[in-house]
This record gives C-alpha cells, sequence and structure tokens, in this order.
C-alpha cells in the first residue's frame, strides 16, 4: 500500500511538473497578454460564463485594458454570433464590479478610431481583406451568393478588422480561439491559421496557442487545431520544395524525369501519404509493392499501369486505381505525352512502400 501510494505522489508530482514546463515554454512565445486572448476568446465561443469571468480576471491582472477586453468579445460575434458576444460583454460587466468592490482599478483603454473616410467600407475591406489574405479573395460561393462577399468586405473587414483596439495578429490568435472552440468551421481555422503566419505570428507561437487550448479550454479542440496546422507547416514547406530533377540518375526508384509534389507527408493522424507526381514522357516508376495499398487519381493522360503478371493498361485522365497492398506494380508516361496522378498511401502505419528494380526497356515497350 505504501508504494502505491508513493507511486501515486511521483505521478501527480511529475504531471505538475511537466504542466509547469508547459506552461513556461507557452510564456516564451506568447505574451502573457496574448495567452489570455485565448482563454476569454474560447470560453466566451463556448458559452461558459464562469471560467469566462476568470479568464477576464486573468487578462485584466496580466494588463490588458477594459477596452481591449471588450473588443475581443465584440471581436467574437462575427464568428460565434451575437448571444456568445452579449453574454461575453455582461460577464465582462460583472468582473469590473468585482473588481471595483476590491479596490481593484484597471486601465480604460481608448476608443477604436473612426474608419477612414477618403475608402468606401468595399474599398477599406477589400484592401484589408486582400493584405491578410495576401492575394484577392476568389471562390464559387462569393459568386454564388454575392452578398456574404459584400457582407465579408463591408462589415467583418471594414467595420471589425480596421478597429484598431486590436492589432491584426491579436484578433488572429481571438480568431483561431474562436474557430477552434466553434467546431465544424475546419475550412475557415485553415484560411486563418494561414492568415495568421501572414500577419508575423510564428509556427511556435500558433503551437503555443494551441497548448494553451489544450491545457485549459478542450482537449478534443486543440487537437483540430494542432492537426490543421501541422498540415499547412508541410504544406508550406513543400510548396517551395516541389522537386524538378532528372530521377535516372538522382533517385533510383524512378527511370526518366519526374516531378514530384508531396501534399501530404506520412500524415500518422490519418495514417495517409499524398503526392502530386508528373511523369515526363517515357518515364515511369520502378517496379515496388505497398504493404498499406495505394490509390491513384489520374489527373492527365494518357499513361500505363500494369501489375506483375497481368497486361499494362492505358489509363486516362479520371480513372481511379485501386492498388491493393503488396501487389507488385508501375506505371508512368507514354512515349508521347505527359502523364499526372495524384498519389495517396493507404495505411502508412502497416510500412513504406517497397522499391524493386527498374522496369526495363523492353518490359516497358513490350506492351
Amino acid at each position: 500500500m505504501f508504494l502505491r501510494i508513493a507511486s501515486i505522489i511521483l505521478l501527480v508530482v511529475f504531471y505538475q511538473e511537466v504542466n509547469a514546463e508547459n506552461v513556461g515554454n507557452l510564456n516564451q512565445s506568447l505574451s502573457l497578454r496574448q495567452q489570455a486572448i485565448v482563454t476569454i476568446a474560447a470560453f466566451t465561443t463556448k458559452g461558459k460564463p464562469v471560467e469566462l469571468n476568470q479568464a477576464i480576471h486573468e487578462g485584466l491582472d496580466v494588463g490588458l485594458n477594459i477596452s481591449e477586453v471588450k473588443e475581443i468579445l465584440i471581436h467574437t460575434y462575427a464568428y460565434a454570433g451575437f448571444p456568445r458576444s452579449l453574454n461575453g460583454l455582461n460577464v465582462l460587466i460583472q468582473v469590473l464590479k468585482e473588481r471595483k468592490q476590491k479596490g481593484l482599478k484597471d486601465k480604460e483603454g481608448r476608443d477604436a478610431l473612426p474608419i477612414p473616410t477618403n475608402k468606401s467600407k468595399l474599398e477599406l475591406g477589400t484592401e484589408i481583406q486582400t493584405k491578410l489574405i495576401g492575394e484577392p479573395i476568389r471562390g464559387e460561393v462569393y459568386t454564388f451568393a454575392p452578398v456574404i462577399d459584400l457582407f465579408l468586405k463591408e462589415h467583418l473587414f471594414a467595420d471589425i478588422f480596421s478597429r484598431d483596439v486590436l492589432d491584426f495578429q491579436s484578433r488572429e490568435i481571438a480568431t483561431i480561439s474562436i474557430l477552434s472552440s466553434l467546431g465544424g468551421a475546419e475550412a475557415q481555422l485553415r484560411s486563418h491559421i494561414k492568415v495568421a503566419l501572414n500577419v508575423g505570428l510564428t509556427e511556435n507561437q500558433l503551437r503555443n496557442l494551441i497548448s494553451i487550448l489544450e491545457l485549459k479550454v478542450s482537449w478534443q479542440d486543440s487537437q483540430l487545431a494542432k492537426n490543421i496546422l501541422d498540415n499547412t507547416i508541410k504544406r508550406d514547406k513543400n510548396k517551395f520544395n516541389t522537386l524538378s530533377v532528372d530521377i535516372s540518375y538522382q533517385n533510383q526508384n524512378f527511370t526518366g524525369k519526374v516531378w514530384v509534389e508531396m501534399l501530404v507527408s506520412d500524415d500518422r493522424t490519418w495514417n495517409t501519404q499524398i503526392g502530386n507526381v508528373t511523369f515526363s514522357p517515357s518515364s515511369r516508376t520502378n517496379w515496388h509493392y505497398h504493404p498499406g495499398g495505394q490509390i491513384l487519381l489520374v489527373t492527365k493522360g494518357p499513361g500505363y499501369y500494369q501489375e506483375k503478371g497481368n497486361a499494362v493498361r492505358i489509363v486516362n485522365t479520371g480513372d481511379i486505381i485501386k492498388c491493393p497492398p503488396n501487389i507488385i506494380h508501375w506505371h508512368g508516361a507514354t512515349t508521347m505525352e505527359e502523364f499526372s496522378h495524384i498519389a495517396i498511401g493507404t495505411n502508412m502505419q502497416v510500412g513504406p512502400v517497397i522499391w524493386l528494380q527498374p522496369v526495363s526497356e523492353e518490359e516497358y515497350l513490350n506492351k
């Protein structure tokens, strides 16, 4: 019994030390004021007044002024709706009464400067939106419902994002915290993680934001945000490192010139690996097999696919090829045209691709 109690005590001490270390790491990236934005925005979104009350107290204690806290709660309405925002503002009113009773005097802060009058709200909103995203926004939804595009530009970006009580980094910290806590907003969360990087927040700061969500708000919400951030970082790193090499002498797994762009690099959350592959005429893979299988989505044909012992298949744009696990095969271009496909490695936990000997000229031409 004594040993069991001693073990429990050691585990508790270890857990406390690990959490203390995590919080210490948070402080190195996000400031205390920025950390407070995370919890205020998240608990407002979740509609948890008790936790929000504490989060607002902590935010004011570390230096947020009243106008800044108020602005976080106002900002929340754009993503979580008026009810959550109004409820949050009522919690702030209560917190200020509590602090006044304790003799605490918080800085009021200032109001937002007026919107510039030398531009229309549409012009201003478009300018801010483009600056944040990095390019003009386009999409089928905006053509389908033009008024939503107008609302986004004139209201979200001109009326709200232009309010200078919070800078863009603070607004993105709030927005990511809101969208992570909201649920069902993965596409928007992905977009705002990219915006956060565009406005100067670092990968480490975003990981610290996610750690705050994990430690103080919701582990499940934090994992969704973590997965999206991981994939965003991987894709950005690969985006400008697309391989364009003569594989015949630099990579023994292909014959000819092949371009490979990794879209998802061995993602163990989904156990997949996804790449966009383009073969120059006459180029091809070696014989190989996948322990977990593979799916090929042909985006530009015609091309060739062959399983060991079977005849060569001609595949065309739009074809879907399901390569069963452990079946030896190869695929590549015809002698006349480029061939492209999306290669999806499935069940990657089983093991990576196994490369074998090159496809000889005789095998390639004996179709």
